[in-house]
C-alpha cells in the first residue's frame, strides 16, 4: 500500500503524522479527496469514534484509510474531558479556553495525573485495524510559554521527558515520546509486515 487516506482536516495531526511517515507513502488528506463535510463523532469511546470516521470515509468515498481520535484524560476531573477533548469548553474547539477549564478545574488540585490516548482506525483490503498509542504525563501549574505544539500541549507534561511541556519540545521531541505517534508506530509496522 503506496497511498494513504488520513480521515482528518486537523492541519496540525497531518503535519505530525506526514513528519513521521516521511517519504514512504502518499498521503492524502480529506480536502485531497474532496471530503469536506464534519464526519460524525457520535461514539462512546475514542476507538469507537475512529473506526466510525474510518468507517464514513470508506463508505462515502471508497477509499482504504486510517482515523484517529485522541483524548486527554485528568485522573482528578474523573477522566475528563476524554472523548469530548476537542469540545470540552465548547463547540468552538478553543485550545485556550480547554486549557484554561482544565486548569480551573484542578484548581487546589494535588493529583495532576493525566494522559494522552490515540486509537488508529485502519480500513485496508475490507479489513478494519486497532492501533492505541499513550502518553502518561500530568498537567503543569500553568499554561508554558511553548510555542509549538497544539491543543492541550501547553498544559501537558509527559513522564518521558524532562519536565517541558509538548508546547516546550521540538516537532522531532514530541514525536519520540507522544501518543498519536506510538499509535503510527504501531500502524507503520503492520503495513511493513503487511
Amino acid at each position: 500500500m503506496s497511498q494513504l487516506v488520513f480521515a482528518t482536516n486537523n492541519k496540525n495531526k497531518i503535519a505530525e503524522i506526514k513528519a513521521q511517515l516521511g517519504d514512504q507513502y502518499t498521503f492524502l488528506s480529506l480536502e485531497d479527496i474532496g471530503c469536506h463535510e464534519d464526519i460524525p463523532e457520535t461514539q462512546p469511546t475514542l476507538a469507537g469514534n475512529a473506526e466510525q470516521k474510518a468507517r464514513y470515509v470508506k463508505e462515502n468515498y471508497g477509499h482504504d484509510c486510517f482515523s484517529e481520535d485522541t483524548g486527554l484524560e485528568v485522573d482528578a476531573l474523573g477522566g475528563a474531558p476524554g472523548v469530548i477533548t476537542a469540545r470540552y469548553a465548547g463547540p468552538e474547539r478553543s485550545a485556550e479556553a480547554n486549557n484554561a477549564k482544565i486548569l480551573a478545574g484542578l484548581e487546589g488540585k494535588s493529583d495532576r495525573t493525566a494522559r494522552f490516548r490515540t486509537f488508529l482506525c485502519l480500513i485496508m483490503n475490507g479489513e478494519e485495524h486497532l492501533f492505541e498509542g499513550r502518553c502518561e504525563g500530568r498537567i503543569s501549574e500553568a499554561v508554558s510559554n511553548g510555542t509549538d505544539g497544539f491543543g492541550y500541549d501547553p498544559i501537558f507534561i509527559p513522564d518521558d521527558g524532562d519536565g517541558r511541556t509538548f508546547a516546550e519540545m521540538t516537532g522531532e521531541e514530541k514525536r519520540s515520546m507522544s501518543h498519536r505517534a506510538r499509535a503510527m508506530t504501531k500502524l507503520q509496522d503492520f503495513l511493513r509486515e503487511n
